[in-house]
């Protein structure tokens, strides 16, 4: 990069961090606006969370979390509804649909889903061992535990609406690494009744 005298008018970072137009040391200073505000995101290599940082703890892998899914879109196109977000405030939730599939147990299940890149189907989830604290009371009996919620992605649905969920892909939202990201709660409806043990379960250590 190149050292900056004076001044300069940059608008809205775009790219990932790595790509952002200004620097200080090994920092990385990402310009962004969210509703009507601007502000600088820092990203710095050497943040003592990052170094703390050992891994993500995950449920084994099991084919059985690989289920047959069917997405229905909503007729009169996408619909908005108001959920909770991480910093406490209430936002709009795009949705383009329904998820249904049929869960190991030959229970059937609904997700309200969103429509992304490519017309990938993405859901905020949550389910029965979303919360539950891996040593504390709620967690005595050896259940199983995993973060307060969950984002699944799959591929684009077919033509007849046909599509694989891999259930063991779930991922954890960017706000269990940081609470300065905005994350969406799961819309209503979209807490399962059962264990959902798959995917990304939470921080190592957390």
């Amino acid at each position: 990069g190149e050292l900056l005298a004076g001044e300069v008018l940059l608008g809205e970072d775009a790219g990932p961090p790595e790509e952002s137009r200004v620097g200080y040391g090994a920092r990385r200073l990402v310009l962004l606006r969210r509703e009507g505000l601007w502000a600088v995101r820092v990203f710095d290599a050497d943040a003592p969370a990052r170094r703390a940082f050992t891994g993500i703890d995950a449920f084994s892998y099991d084919p059985e979390w690989v289920r047959k899914g069917t997405f229905l879109p909503y007729g009169e196109g996408e619909r908005s509804v108001r959920v909770g977000n991480a910093d406490g405030r209430e936002r709009g939730l795009g949705l383009a649909g329904e998820l249904s599939f049929t869960a190991p147990d030959g229970t059937g299940h609904t997700l309200q889903v969103s429509r992304v890149e490519g017309g990938a189907l993405w859901a905020v989830l949550a389910d029965a061992t979303s919360g539950r604290t891996p040593d504390g009371p709620s967690d005595a009996t050896g259940r199983p535990s995993s973060y307060r919620f969950r984002f699944l992605r799959t591929e684009a649905p077919g033509a007849d609406g046909s599509v694989r969920v891999d259930l063991n892909r779930i991922t954890l939202p960017p706000c269990a690494f940081n609470d300065n990201f905005l994350c969406p709660f799961p819309p209503p409806g979209n807490t399962l009744p059962f264990d959902l043990t798959a995917g990304e379960r939470r921080l190592s250590g957390s």
